[in-house]
């Protein structure tokens, strides 16, 4: 861990609702909740998953999000750039993104931005149900340099079912995950919501903010529960520095030590330094040869794209 990197930082999760199909309106509100998140302290500012638009999909066409897709960079990112640059602040929310090469092709995106303008975007490897209708693929992790550290990023399905990118991030030193999120209200949701969630902290003893559309989203509804939680250094476990907020739209601010994620990894969670063996506990090269069985079985060697197609 980089000794120069701070540790004291506060942060900011928006219950967001956005109103489908009217990225206008949603920028408008998205930029007057970065000003107040930022006039309260906050210097990482987190909405959620396809903010920018509303998340659904219109039975099965797939027209709006085609419509308001965004390149990056872009005229919604060069807007909030400058709302960044002048608070000095970091900003990711969900959208969906236009290739630039290829504008017929579409991803499921976290938009990235800095004190110094546009970081870039994180398409999401894991699209979900029928976000597969218009969003390719992505293939990138993506962890981007702040002055406490680097932070990685996540959208929604990439955090609950694949554990390997949350470990990927806090392998290579970051303390803090970010999950913009579109978790419907459907029963059930908590349980797998916060479940998985909480694994992915205690897994990693990483800090990690969530924040979750809230409200009607064209024929479905989304129910919040936006939070900032950390590992606790008293058990394993996790605790919240902002509960969760669910059914209403809200700011939550919090302040966090991240010097926290350092000392549970000393004591509880060895997967990096283990004191009593001198090594990790975690075993990239066993992984290694374990992923490499599955790719040669019949399973998936047929449905796995080719090496070639693959970003790495």
């Amino acid at each position: 861990m980089n000794k120069s990197y701070e540790n004291i930082v506060t942060v900011a999760s928006v219950n967001f609702h956005a109103v489908w199909g009217d990225k206008k309106a949603n920028l408008a509100r998205i930029k007057g909740y970065v000003t107040a998140a930022a006039e309260r302290g906050a210097k990482i500012i987190l909405f959620p998953e396809l903010a920018l638009t509303g998340y659904n999909v219109d039975g099965e066409s797939t027209q709006m999000q085609l419509e308001q897709a965004e390149p990056v960079p872009g005229p919604v990112s060069n807007e909030l750039s400058e709302l960044t640059k002048a608070y000095g602040v970091y900003v990711v929310l969900g959208f969906p993104e236009k290739d630039t090469k290829n504008p017929s092709l579409l991803y499921n995106s976290a938009l990235v931005l800095g004190p110094e303008g546009l970081i870039g975007s994180y398409r999401k490897i894991h699209p979900a149900g029928n976000e597969s209708l218009w969003a390719k693929k992505g293939s990138d992790p993506l962890m981007f340099e702040t002055p406490w550290g680097p932070v990685g990023v996540g959208i929604c399905y990439d955090s609950y079912s694949f554990p390997e990118l949350t470990r990927h991030y806090s392998a290579l030193g970051a303390r803090l995950y970010l999950n913009p999120t579109a978790v419907m209200d459907v029963d059930g949701w908590e349980d797998f919501y916060y479940t998985c969630l909480k694994s992915r902290i205690i897994e990693n003893s990483t800090f990690l903010i969530s924040s979750n559309l809230v409200g009607p989203d064209k024929n479905m509804n989304f129910p919040g529960g936006s939070f900032i939680a950390g590992p606790s250094l008293k058990l394993i476990g996790t605790q919240y520095y902002a509960e969760p907020v669910e059914q209403k739209e809200e700011l939550l601010i919090a302040t966090i030590d991240l010097s926290l994620s350092d000392k549970a990894r000393g004591m509880l969670t060895l997967f990096r330094d283990n004191p009593v063996t001198g090594v990790p506990d975690w075993r990239p090269e066993i992984y290694e040869q374990l992923l490499a069985s599955v790719k040669r079985h019949e399973r998936w060697a047929q449905s796995l794209p080719k090496p070639a197609e693959v970003t790495v």
